[in-house]
């Protein structure tokens, strides 16, 4: 890109040169005949400094950039460290509700187990009650089956919980890991 501008500059100064040549005086050809590189004049030897100095003060364009990149791969790099941290939060959340959903399943289990147990020990009582009427009156029968159905009942309802909750925890677990996938 300089040396495209410093060419640009080298062709206009030469057509100027042609196009005002003719009219140019004494003073202004002695002038432009001490300049060099076109707009430097020769430097003298007093209180002239080495080229160095003059180049340090200046950063280069590549400097420039290299700065600015540094400075970007740095944001980048915490970026990429608060999204590793993320990730590993993310993870562990999974974790967390696949060992809530594993303790709802096996609840619900044991819950279905006891109802089974229930039904089958109901069962069992009212084949015993027909068989044997023995020891208990009609009426005490009657409020020891309705003690049993009342039980046979809560049972189903804790099952019927239980169910609801371990469905809202798979759909949950579900969304985690399509999330996770995502």
């Amino acid at each position: 890109m300089v040396k495209e501008i410093s060419n640009d500059w080298n062709q206009t100064r030469r057509m100027k040169r042609f196009i005002v040549g003719p009219m140019v005086t004494l003073e202004y050809s002695g002038w432009l005949s001490k300049r060099v590189n076109d707009n430097i004049p020769e430097p003298s030897s007093e209180g002239a400094r080495p080229m160095e100095e003059y180049l340090q003060v200046v950063s280069s364009e590549l400097e420039i950039i290299k700065q600015y990149f540094e400075k970007r791969n740095s944001k980048l790099k915490n970026k990429i460290e608060q999204l590793e941290e993320e990730k590993m939060h993310l993870r562990l959340d999974v974790d967390v509700q696949k060992l809530e959903a594993e303790k709802l399943r096996k609840r619900k289990n044991k819950v279905e187990e006891d109802l089974d147990s229930l039904k089958t020990d109901y069962k069992k009582l009212c084949l015993s009650m027909k068989t044997a009427r023995l020891g208990n009156t009609s009426k005490q029968w009657g409020q020891e089956v309705r003690e049993e159905r009342t039980k046979a009942d809560w049972w189903e309802r804790k099952f019927r919980e239980a169910q609801v909750q371990k469905e809202a925890l798979e759909r949950s677990l579900s969304e985690t890991q399509d999330e996770k996938e995502n």
